[in-house]
């Protein structure tokens, strides 16, 4: 159960996810400093480092027998998220290191009204008219910055839905975090770790090529994915789901900030209106996500208080 923000437990939490977004949220910094590597290059490091970590964590948590008990079922799906979650960082690597970062941002921006979605088409759920606004006036900006951009923001789009959909498999699978990504790197990192070899070979590779700072960047891939999804793993056992949704705004604040402030990103009157009506669809979906978080908790709080009836 969820602990209080004021009790320890509840502000490591809160700490913990905080760290693990701002984390996430300084990502653009860190991609472009891998160059001469490209995007796929940088994709697949990313792949077989992070496998390298999530074995070592498996090993020191001595989850390892868990892994080897999964089902075939549990497995495709692992693989299926592996697929989302590939196309995911690879867009997001492909943004940020062509100079794309606020666009990225607004993949993550409108992440939340694409889960909602999900939500209705997959789940069949009800939603309130607060959340319908939200989603119409997300669809609108995504509107306004197709027509400011001359072209639909592709980028955001997939971003949103892969993610989306990871979302959607994480919703159907009982696997731990942790068990998780570590499924995920094992179905993923075998297949980068032969493409680098591949590309190494052909002298097309820059790993043991282009210096040790490179390289060790490089190795670092591995550890700065898995960090802030261990951080958020704590944290989702410690605080409301309603601290993390507000806190998932810290990410893509912070990338945005970042394009405009240091990457000097154009930012035409049109694309501000674009980003504004984002903005009012997050504002009105987490300020409706507060209240109905609030209003459950009242009436437990209420049914927990009643005296139970009397038999005669």
């Amino acid at each position: 159960m969820p602990s209080s923000p004021s009790s320890p437990a509840g502000a490591a939490g809160l700490a913990c996810g905080a760290g693990a977004y701002v984390l996430w949220g300084f990502f653009p910094a860190f991609w472009p400093l891998l160059a001469p590597a490209g995007p796929v290059e940088i994709l697949a490091h990313r792949l077989a480092w992070t496998l390298a970590v999530m074995v070592l964590v498996t090993l020191l948590l001595r989850r390892g027998k868990i892994l080897l008990r999964l089902s075939p079922g549990t497995w495709a799906l692992a693989a299926a998220g592996a697929a989302l979650i590939a196309v995911n960082w690879g867009t997001y690597i492909y943004g940020v290191t062509s100079g794309q970062v606020v666009e990225t941002s607004l993949g993550y921006f409108i992440n939340p009204l694409v889960s909602v979605l999900f939500g209705v088409l997959v789940f069949n759920e009800r939603l309130r008219r607060p959340q319908w606004a939200a989603v119409a006036v997300g669809g609108a900006a995504v509107c306004v910055l197709t027509v400011e951009h001359g072209q639909v923001p592709v980028i955001a789009l997939v971003l949103a839905a892969s993610f989306g959909t990871y979302g959607l498999l994480k919703k159907t699978s009982k696997l731990a975090a942790v068990d998780s990504l570590t499924a995920e790197s094992v179905v993923l990192g075998p297949p980068a770790i032969v493409f680098l070899i591949w590309l190494g070979l052909a002298g097309q590779g820059t790993f043991l090529g282009s210096g040790t700072a490179h390289d060790l960047l490089l190795a670092v891939t591995g550890p700065i994915t898995a960090l802030p999804l261990l951080l958020f793993n704590v944290a989702a056992r410690r605080v409301s789901m309603t601290t993390l949704g507000i806190l998932q705004y810290l990410a893509p604040i912070l990338q945005f900030a970042w394009g405009v402030l240091v990457m000097h990103e154009p930012m035409s009157p049109g694309r501000w209106t674009g980003f504004a009506l984002v903005w009012v669809a997050v504002l009105v979906f987490t300020v409706d996500g507060v209240r109905a978080a609030r209003a459950t908790r009242a009436a437990s709080l209420r049914s927990r208080a009643e005296p139970a009836p009397q038999v005669t």
